[in-house]
């Protein structure tokens, strides 16, 4: 009777490991803080300027692969209109942005529009350095685990003062939260944070909520048309992109000098 109650319980484990999703699709919405300072607004514009800005994104992901952008939106550019032909706009990325990535390989491959021009960005995914919480709570019915990270990167600011965009980087610290599951044992997760956990994060906060995901629906039947590579003429490495990047911002501000002052938020 032992051992046929242990063939048992083998059984039922190997069942559940083969039943884990491997491959699907996941919508998630990001919410993110929005901070915006220029000298001379005043308070009437300043008031205007939305907080927040929330937009949805859609991961696909199979075969140890997988592929980040963005879900159809359902709301348009935000256009303000402010006093002197002063008019901010905040746009939503390139519709053809997209995050690629190979777990197997810990490839990364990302396809970014600026100023009509495409780029496509070669790299490798850093996993984090993540500590386990020993929280645990249910996110669309799967059981999630608490773990948290700190990120150290550059970032970029920029400060409006008398018609002249004024660019600089600056170190940037940021606290991960993240809720991953097991169920879905794949190292995948919203944006940038690929190959992170051992298991897909359904949630996740980063600098105390500056931008916040949140897996909105989880389906079994991923898009696999397209999870693939992108494809370019030329690759770059992500110093060779933001000097280019950069060429292309002074660019812009020397001709639009003399005009109306639109500001483009991506």
């Amino acid at each position: 009777m032992k051992r046929i109650f242990l063939q048992i319980l083998v059984l039922v484990t190997v069942t559940t490991v083969q039943a884990q999703q491997k491959e699907g699709k996941v919508i998630y919405e990001r919410t993110m803080q929005m901070q915006m300072r220029m000298q001379g607004m005043n308070d009437e514009m300043e008031r205007l300027i939305p907080r927040t800005r929330t937009d949805k994104f859609e991961l696909n992901f199979a075969n140890n692969q997988s592929v980040w952008k963005q879900a159809e939106q359902e709301n348009q550019d935000d256009d303000i209109q402010g006093e002197g032909g002063m008019q901010i706009r905040m746009v939503v990325a390139g519709s053809d942005d997209l995050l690629y990535n190979n777990f197997a390989t810990s490839k990364r491959l990302e396809l970014r529009e600026l100023f009509d021009k495409k780029f496509l960005i070669e790299d490798s995914i850093r996993p984090l350095k993540w500590k386990m919480t020993g929280e645990t709570r249910s996110i669309l019915g799967h059981n999630c685990m608490k773990a948290t990270a700190v990120n150290i990167t550059r970032r970029m600011v920029m400060n409006m003062d008398i018609g002249k965009m004024e660019r600089k980087e600056i170190d940037d610290t940021a606290n991960i939260i993240a809720w991953f599951t097991t169920d879905i044992p794949v190292s995948a997760g919203p944006g940038e944070y690929q190959g992170q956990l051992p298991g897909l994060i359904l949630e996740m906060d980063v600098a105390n909520g500056r931008q916040v995901f949140r897996a909105l629906e989880i389906s079994p039947k991923p898009d696999l048309a397209s999870i693939k590579e992108p494809q370019a003429k030329k690759k770059y490495t992500p110093e060779e992109f933001r000097k280019e990047r950069d060429k292309m911002m002074e660019e812009m501000q020397r001709n639009n000098q003399g005009g109306n002052r639109v500001i483009r938020m991506n």
